[in-house]
């Protein structure tokens, strides 16, 4: 009886573990894809993104960096919705935050209350997370059989690794932020 009872919570540890992670995947992976949208199809567009990107000083052109992190965004939620492909999109999330973070709210600290870092760090986190612990079995990854999706050190490797290494990449070739005017 008491095997019968510890495979029943296994069982059961398993099945909640996995709608967790489900759960985790679908809800950050849709809010990242609906950035990507947004900047797309919303307000003011790729145009209006472009305007932004180039008045914080991402160079050479502030278009093809609003392509770049629309679709970025748009992709990489939707891969960690869907759990394909998982440790990239959780790269992806690391260097979007990053480029995020460093770009826009670092200068306001750390509480996204005053436009801080907070939820970047937040993002970037649950990227890395869920790329390490595996998608589960809901999930395209496991479907297709991609097994290094679920190899927990080479997964921390590529979202974390691969992600930093993209996102510092990004602001040392393209940041160039405007001087500061006096007064």
């Amino acid at each position: 009886m008491n095997h019968v009872l510890a495979a029943t919570t296994a069982l059961d540890s398993q099945d909640g573990f996995n709608a967790a992670v489900l759960l985790l995947r679908v809800v950050v992976g849709l809010s990242m894809a609906a950035h990507g949208y947004n900047k797309f199809f919303g307000g003011g567009r790729i145009p209006g993104t472009a305007g932004w990107f180039d008045s914080m000083g991402m160079k050479p052109n502030g278009k093809v960096h609003a392509i770049l992190a629309a679709t970025t965004e748009l992709g990489s939620g939707l891969l960690l919705a869907a759990g394909l492909l998982t440790p990239f999109a959780g790269a992806a999330f690391v260097s979007l935050m990053i480029v995020a973070a460093w770009t826009v709210h670092r200068p306001n600290g750390f509480f996204i209350v005053k436009s801080g870092w907070e939820y970047n760090l937040v993002l970037a986190t649950i990227g890395v997370a869920v790329a390490t612990m595996g998608p589960g079995r809901f999930s395209l990854d496991d479907a297709l059989g991609l097994d290094f999706a679920f190899r927990p050190k080479v997964a921390l490797a590529i979202a974390a690794g691969l992600g930093v290494v993209a996102g510092v990449g990004l602001l040392l070739a393209c940041y160039r932020p405007p001087a500061k005017s006096e007064g």
